[in-house]
């Protein structure tokens, strides 16, 4: 701070007297009396600036040196925070990525298994609609040759009686109806 100051005085005084050389130039020259004279007043001039305003600016710029450090280092820590959140959003991404995938895979595993629940039961359901539908064939085939033979022993009877008809002669039949009631009668007794 001290070498600032040092400066400022060492400065002003060369332009003071740079000045007074000027002017001195430009009237035909002056006195050395009137260049000391104006140089102590500068002096003065100098002296009271230092004296009376030194010690403010001095304080300012110290504030403004400790606002600036300050700012710096208030940056600094926000810049570590800032850097801390985000290592922990990407922390907590990599968990939830991890959560996302433990899920699918869940979800696989879940899939497969009623996919293979459904194979299984549609297996089951197919088999018994099999087995009903077997059981129904065998059923119909039953019923089927059941009645092809009721009607087989139908024809058989209409073709016998038919051919009983033509062969056997009037006396033959009251011969042969005798005959069924005597076995009709035996049985009743």
């Amino acid at each position: 701070m001290k070498k600032w100051i040092i400066l400022t005085v060492v400065f002003l005084s060369v332009s003071a007297v740079a000045a007074f050389a000027a002017e001195g130039a430009d009237h035909g020259g002056g006195s050395l009396k009137d260049w000391a004279f104006k140089t102590i007043n500068f002096a003065i001039l100098v002296f009271i600036i230092v004296k009376f305003l030194g010690k403010p600016i001095k304080n300012y710029l110290a504030q403004r040196k400790e606002l600036i450090e300050k700012s710096i280092k208030e940056s600094q820590e926000a810049k570590e925070l800032a850097q801390k959140a985000l290592q922990e959003v990407e922390e907590k991404l990599k968990l939830k990525d991890k959560d996302v995938q433990d899920i699918i895979e869940s979800a696989k595993k879940i899939g497969e298994q009623e996919k293979q629940q459904i194979i299984q039961e549609t297996d089951r359901i197919k088999e018994k609609i099999l087995e009903q539908a077997k059981t129904n064939i065998e059923f119909e085939v039953k019923m089927a040759k059941d009645s092809l033979r009721l009607e087989a022993a139908e024809l058989a009877i209409q073709l016998s009686e038919q051919k009983l008809k033509e062969k056997i002669t009037p006396e033959e039949q009251e011969k042969l109806l005798q005959e069924s009631i005597k076995i009709i009668e035996g049985r009743k007794n």
